[in-house]
Protein backbone atom coordinates (compact mmCIF):
# COMPACT_ATOMS: atom_id res chain seq x y z
CA UNK A 1 0.00 0.00 0.00
CA UNK A 2 1.16 3.59 -0.57
CA UNK A 3 2.89 5.29 2.39
CA UNK A 4 0.88 8.76 1.59
CA UNK A 5 -2.31 7.36 2.27
CA UNK A 6 -1.20 6.42 5.72
CA UNK A 7 -2.58 3.06 4.82
CA UNK A 8 1.12 1.33 5.06
CA UNK A 9 1.96 2.49 8.41
CA UNK A 10 1.71 0.70 11.79
CA UNK A 11 -0.13 3.56 13.86
CA UNK A 12 -0.14 1.21 17.20
CA UNK A 13 3.70 1.47 16.88
CA UNK A 14 3.26 4.96 16.50
CA UNK A 15 0.90 5.85 19.53
CA UNK A 16 2.58 6.83 23.16
CA UNK A 17 0.35 6.56 25.58
CA UNK A 18 -2.58 9.10 24.44
CA UNK A 19 -0.12 10.99 21.88
CA UNK A 20 -0.09 9.61 18.29
CA UNK A 21 2.47 11.17 15.79
CA UNK A 22 2.21 10.94 12.12
CA UNK A 23 4.47 14.22 11.21
CA UNK A 24 7.19 13.59 8.49
CA UNK A 25 5.50 10.57 7.09
CA UNK A 26 4.54 12.65 3.85
CA UNK A 27 1.26 11.63 4.05
CA UNK A 28 -0.98 13.42 1.25
CA UNK A 29 -4.62 11.43 2.62
CA UNK A 30 -5.48 10.98 6.47
CA UNK A 31 -6.07 7.40 7.62
CA UNK A 32 -9.48 8.19 8.99
CA UNK A 33 -10.66 4.91 9.43
CA UNK A 34 -7.46 3.75 11.39
CA UNK A 35 -7.21 6.51 13.64
CA UNK A 36 -11.01 5.57 14.47
CA UNK A 37 -9.95 2.33 15.43
CA UNK A 38 -7.57 4.42 18.03
CA UNK A 39 -9.63 6.17 20.46
CA UNK A 40 -7.15 6.04 23.01
CA UNK A 41 -5.16 8.46 20.75
CA UNK A 42 -6.31 12.11 21.73
CA UNK A 43 -3.33 13.49 20.82
CA UNK A 44 -2.97 14.01 16.70
CA UNK A 45 0.28 14.93 15.28
CA UNK A 46 -0.22 15.39 11.63
CA UNK A 47 2.21 18.36 11.02
CA UNK A 48 4.55 18.19 8.09
CA UNK A 49 2.78 16.50 5.52
CA UNK A 50 1.40 17.01 2.31
CA UNK A 51 -2.37 17.24 3.28
CA UNK A 52 -4.38 19.18 0.73
CA UNK A 53 -7.76 18.55 2.51
CA UNK A 54 -9.82 17.15 5.33
CA UNK A 55 -11.92 13.99 4.19
CA UNK A 56 -16.16 14.57 5.82
CA UNK A 57 -15.42 11.61 7.77
CA UNK A 58 -12.56 13.21 9.40
CA UNK A 59 -15.17 15.23 11.95
CA UNK A 60 -16.20 11.77 13.46
CA UNK A 61 -12.62 12.31 15.26
CA UNK A 62 -14.59 13.34 18.46
CA UNK A 63 -11.74 11.86 20.77
CA UNK A 64 -9.41 14.41 19.57
CA UNK A 65 -8.41 16.73 22.26
CA UNK A 66 -5.33 18.25 20.75
CA UNK A 67 -5.03 18.42 16.87
CA UNK A 68 -1.72 19.14 15.18
CA UNK A 69 -2.07 20.47 11.31
CA UNK A 70 0.60 22.67 11.31
CA UNK A 71 2.90 22.84 8.12
CA UNK A 72 0.64 21.35 5.40
CA UNK A 73 -0.78 23.00 2.56
CA UNK A 74 -4.59 22.83 3.66
CA UNK A 75 -7.25 25.25 1.68
CA UNK A 76 -10.01 24.49 3.44
CA UNK A 77 -11.55 22.92 6.52
CA UNK A 78 -14.58 20.53 6.84
CA UNK A 79 -18.02 22.61 7.12
CA UNK A 80 -18.85 20.12 9.72
CA UNK A 81 -15.38 20.60 11.79
CA UNK A 82 -17.22 22.16 14.22
CA UNK A 83 -18.26 18.09 15.50
CA UNK A 84 -14.69 17.82 17.42
CA UNK A 85 -16.63 19.65 20.00
CA UNK A 86 -13.81 17.84 22.51
CA UNK A 87 -10.76 20.00 20.97
CA UNK A 88 -9.14 22.00 22.59
CA UNK A 89 -5.97 23.02 21.12
CA UNK A 90 -5.48 23.48 17.53
CA UNK A 91 -2.53 24.37 15.47
CA UNK A 92 -3.03 25.69 11.57
CA UNK A 93 0.21 27.12 11.48
CA UNK A 94 1.64 27.85 7.84
CA UNK A 95 -1.52 26.28 5.91
CA UNK A 96 -3.48 28.03 2.62
CA UNK A 97 -6.30 28.85 4.42
CA UNK A 98 -8.50 31.44 3.95
CA UNK A 99 -11.42 31.51 5.75
CA UNK A 100 -12.73 28.75 8.50
CA UNK A 101 -16.41 27.18 8.76
CA UNK A 102 -18.91 28.56 10.24
CA UNK A 103 -19.32 25.31 12.24
CA UNK A 104 -16.24 26.07 13.84
CA UNK A 105 -18.26 28.21 16.15
CA UNK A 106 -19.53 25.18 18.01
CA UNK A 107 -15.88 24.77 19.25
CA UNK A 108 -16.71 25.37 22.84
CA UNK A 109 -13.49 23.79 24.57
CA UNK A 110 -11.12 25.02 22.50
CA UNK A 111 -8.31 26.99 24.44
CA UNK A 112 -5.59 27.58 22.09
CA UNK A 113 -5.19 28.59 18.45
CA UNK A 114 -2.89 29.21 16.28
CA UNK A 115 -3.33 31.04 12.17
CA UNK A 116 -0.39 32.27 11.77
CA UNK A 117 1.16 32.26 8.21
CA UNK A 118 -1.89 31.11 6.60
CA UNK A 119 -3.46 33.84 3.82
CA UNK A 120 -6.54 34.62 6.01
CA UNK A 121 -9.01 37.57 5.03
CA UNK A 122 -7.96 40.70 6.62
CA UNK A 123 -10.97 40.68 8.88
CA UNK A 124 -10.38 37.39 10.35
CA UNK A 125 -6.39 38.16 10.20
CA UNK A 126 -6.99 41.42 12.20
CA UNK A 127 -9.21 39.02 15.10
CA UNK A 128 -7.18 36.05 15.40
CA UNK A 129 -3.89 38.70 15.65
CA UNK A 130 -0.45 37.01 16.69
CA UNK A 131 0.42 33.47 18.26
CA UNK A 132 3.94 34.36 19.54
CA UNK A 133 3.23 32.98 23.08
CA UNK A 134 0.58 31.04 24.91
CA UNK A 135 -1.18 33.79 25.98
CA UNK A 136 -1.85 35.65 22.42
CA UNK A 137 -2.44 31.98 21.32
CA UNK A 138 -5.75 31.55 23.94
CA UNK A 139 -6.56 35.00 23.21
CA UNK A 140 -6.45 34.28 19.34
CA UNK A 141 -8.73 31.04 20.25
CA UNK A 142 -11.33 32.88 22.17
CA UNK A 143 -11.32 35.86 19.80
CA UNK A 144 -11.98 33.79 17.06
CA UNK A 145 -14.69 31.60 18.23
CA UNK A 146 -16.37 35.11 19.54
CA UNK A 147 -16.24 36.15 15.77
CA UNK A 148 -17.04 32.51 14.28
CA UNK A 149 -20.23 32.93 17.01
CA UNK A 150 -21.00 36.23 15.21
CA UNK A 151 -20.68 35.15 11.73
CA UNK A 152 -23.08 32.55 13.03
CA UNK A 153 -25.63 34.32 14.64
CA UNK A 154 -25.48 36.30 11.32
CA UNK A 155 -25.89 33.51 9.06
CA UNK A 156 -29.13 32.43 11.44
CA UNK A 157 -30.71 35.44 11.03
CA UNK A 158 -29.71 35.95 7.48
CA UNK A 159 -31.44 32.43 7.42
CA UNK A 160 -34.37 33.36 8.97
CA UNK A 161 -35.28 36.64 7.19
CA UNK A 162 -34.62 34.51 4.22
CA UNK A 163 -37.34 31.85 5.53
CA UNK A 164 -39.29 34.65 6.32
CA UNK A 165 -39.01 36.37 2.81
CA UNK A 166 -39.78 32.86 1.63
CA UNK A 167 -42.46 32.26 3.62
CA UNK A 168 -44.30 35.88 2.90
CA UNK A 169 -43.67 35.26 -0.78
CA UNK A 170 -45.32 31.92 -0.46
CA UNK A 171 -48.50 33.46 1.46
CA UNK A 172 -48.83 36.02 -1.66
CA UNK A 173 -48.43 33.26 -3.68
CA UNK A 174 -51.00 32.08 -1.99
CA UNK A 175 -53.16 35.21 -1.50
CA UNK A 176 -52.58 35.51 -5.38
CA UNK A 177 -54.01 31.98 -6.67
CA UNK A 178 -57.06 32.68 -4.31
CA UNK A 179 -57.68 35.63 -5.81
CA UNK A 180 -56.96 34.79 -9.17
CA UNK A 181 -59.16 31.72 -8.07
CA UNK A 182 -62.16 33.61 -6.60
CA UNK A 183 -61.77 35.64 -10.03
CA UNK A 184 -62.55 32.65 -12.53
CA UNK A 185 -65.04 31.93 -10.17
CA UNK A 186 -66.74 34.91 -10.49
CA UNK A 187 -66.21 34.78 -14.56
CA UNK A 188 -67.53 31.30 -14.49
CA UNK A 189 -70.69 32.31 -12.39
CA UNK A 190 -71.58 35.53 -14.45
CA UNK A 191 -70.98 33.82 -17.90
CA UNK A 192 -73.66 30.99 -16.31
CA UNK A 193 -76.26 34.17 -16.04
CA UNK A 194 -74.88 35.44 -19.19
CA UNK A 195 -76.04 32.20 -21.13
CA UNK A 196 -78.95 31.43 -18.76
CA UNK A 197 -80.21 34.89 -19.59
CA UNK A 198 -79.45 34.24 -23.22
CA UNK A 199 -81.65 31.07 -23.28
CA UNK A 200 -84.44 33.13 -21.66
CA UNK A 201 -84.61 35.45 -24.59
CA UNK A 202 -84.49 32.89 -26.61
CA UNK A 203 -87.46 30.96 -25.20
CA UNK A 204 -89.27 34.42 -25.24
CA UNK A 205 -88.89 35.24 -29.05
CA UNK A 206 -89.80 31.37 -29.66
CA UNK A 207 -92.89 31.40 -27.84
CA UNK A 208 -93.42 34.86 -28.89
CA UNK A 209 -92.94 33.55 -32.58
CA UNK A 210 -95.17 30.89 -32.30
CA UNK A 211 -98.19 33.04 -30.02
CA UNK A 212 -97.79 35.16 -33.88
CA UNK A 213 -97.80 32.21 -35.64
CA UNK A 214 -100.85 30.50 -33.76
CA UNK A 215 -102.90 33.98 -34.38
CA UNK A 216 -102.13 34.31 -37.59
CA UNK A 217 -103.07 30.57 -38.66
CA UNK A 218 -106.32 31.40 -37.33
CA UNK A 219 -107.29 34.25 -38.65
CA UNK A 220 -106.29 32.34 -42.00
CA UNK A 221 -108.90 29.50 -40.73
CA UNK A 222 -111.92 32.04 -39.95
CA UNK A 223 -111.40 33.43 -42.97
CA UNK A 224 -110.89 30.58 -44.92
CA UNK A 225 -114.73 29.14 -43.07
CA UNK A 226 -116.55 32.75 -44.41
CA UNK A 227 -119.44 31.80 -47.60
CA UNK A 228 -119.07 33.80 -50.37
CA UNK A 229 -122.00 36.19 -49.80
CA UNK A 230 -120.50 37.03 -46.54
CA UNK A 231 -119.81 40.40 -48.08
CA UNK A 232 -123.42 41.40 -47.74
CA UNK A 233 -124.56 42.93 -44.28
CA UNK A 234 -125.67 40.19 -41.67
CA UNK A 235 -129.41 40.20 -41.48
CA UNK A 236 -130.72 40.97 -38.05
CA UNK A 237 -131.95 37.52 -36.17
CA UNK A 238 -135.61 36.61 -36.39
CA UNK A 239 -137.88 35.79 -32.86
CA UNK A 240 -140.48 33.19 -33.30
CA UNK A 241 -143.45 34.51 -31.29
CA UNK A 242 -143.77 32.66 -27.73
CA UNK A 243 -147.52 31.22 -26.64
CA UNK A 244 -147.52 33.89 -23.77
CA UNK A 245 -147.39 36.87 -25.91
CA UNK A 246 -149.97 35.43 -27.71
CA UNK A 247 -152.10 34.74 -24.63
CA UNK A 248 -151.48 38.74 -23.36
CA UNK A 249 -152.32 39.67 -26.59
CA UNK A 250 -155.79 37.89 -26.53
CA UNK A 251 -156.67 38.86 -23.14
CA UNK A 252 -155.91 43.10 -23.98
CA UNK A 253 -157.76 42.88 -26.73
CA UNK A 254 -160.91 41.19 -24.52
CA UNK A 255 -160.04 44.08 -22.17
CA UNK A 256 -160.48 46.55 -24.82
CA UNK A 257 -163.71 44.73 -26.04
CA UNK A 258 -165.15 44.80 -22.91
CA UNK A 259 -164.05 48.78 -22.16
CA UNK A 260 -165.43 49.86 -25.51
CA UNK A 261 -168.80 47.91 -24.88
CA UNK A 262 -168.89 49.38 -21.13
CA UNK A 263 -168.21 52.69 -22.81
CA UNK A 264 -170.94 52.35 -25.41
CA UNK A 265 -173.82 51.03 -22.38
CA UNK A 266 -172.58 53.86 -20.81
CA UNK A 267 -172.30 57.12 -23.02
CA UNK A 268 -174.43 56.04 -26.07
CA UNK A 269 -178.00 55.25 -26.35
CA UNK A 270 -177.67 52.00 -26.66
CA UNK A 271 -177.59 51.92 -22.98
CA UNK A 272 -181.37 50.90 -22.90
CA UNK A 273 -180.78 47.84 -24.64
CA UNK A 274 -181.17 44.89 -23.17
CA UNK A 275 -177.25 43.80 -23.69
CA UNK A 276 -176.36 47.05 -22.30
CA UNK A 277 -178.66 46.62 -19.23
CA UNK A 278 -177.15 43.58 -18.71
CA UNK A 279 -173.69 45.05 -18.75
CA UNK A 280 -174.59 47.78 -16.85
CA UNK A 281 -175.87 45.76 -13.58
CA UNK A 282 -172.99 43.53 -14.07
CA UNK A 283 -170.94 46.74 -13.59
CA UNK A 284 -172.49 48.13 -10.81
CA UNK A 285 -172.55 44.49 -9.01
CA UNK A 286 -168.32 44.84 -9.30
CA UNK A 287 -168.43 48.19 -8.35
CA UNK A 288 -170.77 47.57 -5.21
CA UNK A 289 -168.50 44.48 -4.45
CA UNK A 290 -165.04 46.45 -4.55
CA UNK A 291 -166.51 49.01 -2.68
CA UNK A 292 -167.73 46.39 0.11
CA UNK A 293 -164.76 44.55 -0.45
CA UNK A 294 -162.79 47.97 0.75
CA UNK A 295 -165.10 49.07 3.19
CA UNK A 296 -164.56 45.26 5.18
CA UNK A 297 -160.68 45.85 4.82
CA UNK A 298 -161.33 49.58 6.91
CA UNK A 299 -163.27 47.92 9.25
CA UNK A 300 -160.65 44.47 9.59
CA UNK A 301 -157.86 47.09 9.95
CA UNK A 302 -159.79 49.40 12.57
CA UNK A 303 -160.66 46.20 14.91
CA UNK A 304 -157.40 45.08 14.66
CA UNK A 305 -156.22 48.78 15.52
CA UNK A 306 -158.09 48.64 18.60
Amino acid sequence: MSRGSGKGLNLKDKLDGNELDLSLCDLNEVPVRELAALPKATILDLSCNNLISLPSDFCSLMHLVKLDLSKNRLQQLPLDFGRLVNLQHLDLLNNRLVTLPVSFAQLKNLKWLDLKDNPLDPVLAKVAGDCLDEKQCKQAAVKVLQHMKAIQSEQDRQRQRKLQAEREMEKKREAEQRAKEAQERELRKREKAEEKERRRREYDAQKAAKQEMEKKTKKETVHNRKPASSSRPPQPPRHKPSWSRSVLRVLLFVLFCILCTLAACKLTELQRQPLCISVNTLYEDVVAALQNHKTLQNMLQHNSQQ
